[in-house]
């Protein structure tokens, strides 16, 4: 990472806390309002269900008081719908593509964002995904990881959220546009923790991550 950029993005927020904020929208998930620092986080879900908003969404609340979060491996980062969501875009760094480098981009990332979501382009290998996991906890980040299936990361994290089913609303009789898509999340933990079903619109009709029914 370029020396420049990592004066830039050096924490202007003093790790003193051990936790980092979420938004409003993410409490039926995340019940603490908060995000252990030094923490790893699988978010999985396949295409379309809404598991990069869900990532992206976990940036938002810590953005929005002052910290500085990063995103790699998002090909496609949706910069208007990544606002919606509460990322602020002034307090992010992103590398779309970084092909063979996106372990070492990672680790970069992590010795300045506190907080970096990231998206291996391959099921990584365990010696990478336990480097990613010791650096974050080692510079008390949180460290994001996005994959299709929970097994696909091979360190056991301290959560995982799973979009388990997405359903899109706002179209009816063949016409009309979608507005809002209602996600069935499960959250789990490690060491046996018990398991947690939660719908939230991932996104609004407003384009916010929003509450809508706990299922149990």
């Amino acid at each position: 990472m370029p020396e420049a950029l990592r004066q830039k993005i050096a924490p202007v927020v003093m790790a003193s806390s051990r936790v980092l904020p979420v938004t409003e929208g993410l409490v039926p998930l995340i019940p603490s309002g908060d995000l252990r620092r030094g923490s790893t986080i699988v978010v999985a879900g396949h295409a379309g269900t809404g598991a990069t908003s869900l990532a992206i969404s976990l940036l938002a609340g810590a953005s929005e008081a002052g910290h500085w979060c990063a995103a790699v491996g998002l090909a496609d980062p949706g910069v208007a719908a990544m606002a919606e969501l509460g990322l602020d875009l002034r307090r992010a760094v992103f590398i779309p593509r970084p092909r063979a480098g996106w372990a070492e981009a990672t680790a970069d990332l992590l010795d300045g964002a506190e907080l970096v979501v990231l998206r291996p382009p391959a099921r990584p290998n365990a010696a990478a995904a336990r480097r990613l996991v010791a650096r974050a906890r080692d510079r008390r980040a949180v460290l994001v990881v996005v994959v299709e299936e929970a097994q696909r990361w091979p360190v056991v994290p301290e959560m995982t959220l799973t979009v388990a089913s997405a359903t899109w609303q706002g179209i009816g009789l063949g016409h009309g546009r979608l507005q809002a898509r209602r996600a069935e999340v499960v959250v789990s933990g490690r060491h046996g923790a018990v398991e947690r079903r939660t719908t939230i619109w991932l996104p609004s009709a407003t384009g916010v991550v929003a509450p809508a029914a706990t299922v149990r």
